[in-house]
């Protein structure tokens, strides 16, 4: 009843085709409109899982208690000197911070008056001990600099040096490496090539790396959802400012842009890169596959309208019931062409071979009601187990591939409604040739009768592959990890990829909030101790510790710097003429004590250095002079302040600090960064895992990504296991044989196994973007080995000579370029879906045209 239904429907679709042909038009139309006006796009990970999962509803509540820390735009900046690196995020900051129509805030974190005030309170003891005592040491030449921050004023303090020489008393040990800096700028600055010197390296030496290479400003941007770059705006303002800031312009600075918005719009530029050249080169080799396997354009040009027609409505559903892709399921398009075309072959392969009396219309629609018949039925049952194997993943946690299985699923169903009605329409228009015996591969009869006649030795073969198969499942890796799938030339990633060494800028960070700040502190101190943990950040960390011994030290130090360094009138800038009276008053003086200083004293080389400043133009001695106090104000201001430290406490810390460890209502959080580094799934897992001992309810980024892809790995379990029921189920129905069933799962379970090989010997790993290839497998090999397992129970003798065959072959050959497609993406996670698409495609085919033929038992109605 089922079949003859099936073909009385294309007839009278045959009959009626114009009619049929302008309702797809109409219905394409709206599937426009709805996907032009309703669809769109987000690049947002987060989203990807259910907010029902508990640690999902911890890192929202995060998101949601500290806004300021979501959502950000951040600029890194990597200069040739610190004080350059400063300056720039300084005036970046600046710029920014007034552009209230793209930004919320703009911050320099590392400047805040409060850490730069107690910088030397953070320090420990011993390094604080001799940071001062070589201050202390060099108070003589500091003073001279405090008086004229100019380089007559360090010319004049370099003559100190050499009466400290003459008479015996310079012990110049510990200026070694500060007169070794300083000379490299003198001799450019004579040899007018001038470039700025570092005050900060020359007295701050090896405690100027604690601070690391890199400064930031971290903004919050106002995005624009209804862009498919929510800060495409703000970047665009942040890279405007960072053209115009000096040492970005002189190639002594660069600025990075990276930050979870960054990512986020890089991502989707990423995915979308090549996106429709890629559907547009798909359908054209698509096109050349189906003219290959019809040879008639008059077949191909049918096939093509269907498959663009049910696009188009799949495209219209999309909208109306997600309306927002992500990028999983961005990929549908792509996914619904490689897979509905198979019906349009299998229909339009087996209608061509249909025997034809007369080209009469009559005989055409005789031709069409046979072919559904014939094959309607399978397709069917190929749409239905293909459909089957998406919609498995809607109910499951992971919202991502869910979504994509709400879509393909329904669109496998509209590409059967599409075959069965559109296509006929436009055959019956068309008007192909039949009478094609050709479509099958006569050729390919003795290989059907050496795999019969060998299948004990076939089917031991691949019995020993599924074992294997088998054996190497528990080997298989997932790596939920979101920055794995991301393109690592973006300029975000390349950003990223120069803090992750450093544990705390890692992005790999765990957060936890606690009751109060006591409860905090407990928190902090036991997390501290476990091995995978380098540091932990509470609101207590930003009060110093042993204060009374800190502050006794630079009190001292005070008492002797302080009066000399605050200067109420420094001298006023030099000319020209007062700098060259300088240098050579200072050359003289070194001049005159080059006997008693070692043969590699850097002295030599400033006294000669010197000389020659004391002969050059005063266009290079201003040069000179610029280049060597440019920054010699703001590190005196600094030691200054530095130098006036009192005792703080909790409640000193300033608001824009406070505000991203403690709430109102006196919850607190706590911060822990990862030892060594995280860019391993195995290290993280252990790193995640010592926290959630200490406390289950760790959140943060480090966490998601373990969790994430648990919450994944179960949600397949569970999508695969439901697939292969509702597939069973389906197949029994249509078979009505347990045993014409399992011809049926069998080689689909053998694909699986061998695509479990190729995954872990490549090695293929596992993401939350190539996952579906595995469900996807389970509906892909049902729909090619349901056609030549019915074909068997209608007594075809050779399946490899059929045209069932050669439709299988193109159908794996289109569906392939599709994914072939995916495969070539800039976008790892998108290529890596291809990839693997691709590998289980070709583990399907070997099923189907080898395993399958072998499996299969001589008909005992053989007819044909």
């Amino acid at each position: 009843m089922l079949f003859s239904s099936i073909g009385r429907f294309i007839t009278f679709c045959a009959r009626h085709a114009w009619a049929v042909v302008a309702l797809f038009i109409l219905l394409s139309g709206a599937g426009v409109y709805a996907g032009m006006t309703s669809l769109g796009v987000t690049t947002d990970t987060s989203k990807m899982l259910s907010p029902r999962l508990a640690w999902k509803q911890r890192s929202d509540e995060m998101g949601r208690l500290f806004p300021q820390k979501e959502n950000l735009l951040v600029a890194v900046v990597e200069a040739d000197l610190p004080e350059e690196g400063a300056d720039t995020a300084r005036e970046l900051t600046r710029i920014l911070a007034a552009d209230h129509k793209n930004f919320e805030f703009a911050r320099q974190p590392d400047a805040n008056p409060y850490l730069v005030r107690n910088g030397f309170m953070f320090l420990d003891v011993p390094p604080l001990t001799k940071v001062l005592d070589d201050t202390i040491t060099a108070q003589p030449f500091l003073a001279s600099l405090a008086q004229d921050p100019s380089a007559r004023g360090l010319f004049g303090a370099l003559s100190l040096i050499a009466q400290g020489v003459e008479q015996g008393q310079a012990n110049l040990t510990a200026f070694q490496a500060p007169l070794e800096g300083f000379v490299k700028t003198l001799e450019q600055a004579a040899d007018g090539h001038a470039e700025y010197m570092s005050w900060e390296r020359l007295l701050g030496g090896q405690l100027t790396d604690l601070a690391g290479r890199y400064q930031f400003v971290v903004t919050k941007p106002n995005l624009d959802y209804g862009s498919f770059q929510p800060g495409g705006a703000a970047a665009d303002a942040m890279r405007k400012a960072i053209g115009t800031l000096e040492f970005v312009k002189s190639k002594h600075a660069k600025v990075y842009l990276t930050g979870q918005v960054q990512l986020d719009d890089e991502e989707f530029a990423t995915v979308a890169e090549g996106m429709v050249a890629g559907l547009l080169g798909s359908l054209a080799l698509v096109t050349l596959w189906l003219t290959l396997a019809v040879r008639s354009w008059r077949v191909v040009l049918p096939i093509v309208i269907t498959l663009v027609a049910g696009l188009l409505l799949t495209t219209g559903f999309a909208a109306l019931a997600v309306g927002t892709l992500n990028l999983i399921s961005v990929a549908f398009a792509i996914l619904f062409v490689g897979i509905a075309v198979d019906f349009a072959i299998q229909f339009s392969v087996r209608f061509r071979a249909q025997e034809l009396s007369a080209p009469t219309q009559a005989a055409i629609f005789e031709a069409l009601r046979r072919t559904g018949e014939e094959t309607g039925h399978q397709i069917l049952v190929a749409a239905l187990a293909t459909s089957a194997g998406f919609l498995a993943f809607t109910p499951t946690a992971f919202l991502g591939v869910a979504q994509l299985g709400l879509i393909a699923g329904v669109g496998m169903i509209v590409a059967f409604i599409c075959t069965t009605s559109l296509l006929p329409a436009l055959l019956r228009i068309c008007h192909p040739p039949l009478n094609c015996p050709s479509m099958g591969y006569a050729f390919m009869r003795p290989v059907d009768e050496r795999i019969r006649s060998h299948r004990k030795w076939f089917l031991l073969f691949f019995g020993a592959v599924a074992l294997c198969g088998l054996v190497l499942t528990p080997s298989l890796q997932f790596d939920g990890d979101p920055l794995h799938t991301k393109n690592p030339n973006s300029e975000g990633m390349r950003a990223l990829k120069l803090l992750i060494e450093n544990p705390q800028t890692s992005p790999y960070s765990a957060e936890l909030l606690t009751p109060s700040l006591a409860d905090a502190q407990k928190q902090a101190e036991r997390l501290s101790g476990l091995p995978d943990v380098h540091d932990v950040m509470w609101l207590g960390s930003f009060v110093p510790v042993q204060q009374t011994e800190k502050l006794a030290l630079i009190h001292d130090a005070a008492s002797m710097l302080l009066p000399t360094l605050i200067v109420p009138a420094p001298k006023p800038a030099p000319d020209a003429a007062q700098l060259r009276a300088a240098a050579g008053d200072t050359a003289t003086a070194l001049g005159s004590v080059l006997d008693k200083l070692p043969a590699q004293d850097p002295l030599r080389r400033i006294q000669a250095a010197l000389a020659r400043l004391a002969q050059a133009p005063d266009a290079t001695i201003m040069a000179a002079n610029t280049a060597l106090v440019r920054f010699l104000p703001m590190e005196l201001d600094q030691l200054r302040l530095m130098l006036q430290a009192g005792p703080v406490t909790i409640k000193d810390i300033p608001h824009d600090i406070a505000d991203d460890y403690l709430l109102p209502d006196g919850r607190a959080l706590v911060e822990v960064h990862p030892k060594g580094m995280m860019n391993s799934s195995g290290a993280l897992h252990r790193f995640v895992a010592s926290l959630q001992q200490i406390d289950p309810d760790m959140a943060g980024s480090a966490v998601d990504i373990v969790e994430s892809a648990r919450s994944i790995v179960m949600a397949f379990e569970q999508a695969a296991g439901a697939a292969v029921i509702m597939i069973a189920i389906i197949l029994f129905l249509a078979l009505r044989r347990l045993l014409d069933m399992a011809l049926v799962l069998a080689p689909l379970l053998l694909s699986a196994l061998m695509t479990v090989i190729l995954i872990v010997v490549l090695p293929e790993t596992l993401n939350f973007a190539n996952i579906i290839a595995l469900p996807l497998l389970l509906g892909v090999g049902v729909s090619f080995n349901i056609y030549f397992v019915m074909n068997w129970r209608d007594g075809v003798r050779y399946p490899l000579a059929s045209p069932t065959a050669r439709a299988v072959l193109f159908s794996a050959l289109t569906t392939g370029t599709a994914f072939g497609s995916l495969a070539l993406s800039h976008h790892p996670g998108t290529a890596s879906m291809g990839r693997l698409l691709l590998l289980s495609l070709a583990c399907t085919l070997i099923g189907t045209l080898v395993f399958v033929p072998a499996l299969l038992p001589s008909s005992p109605n053989s007819k044909k």
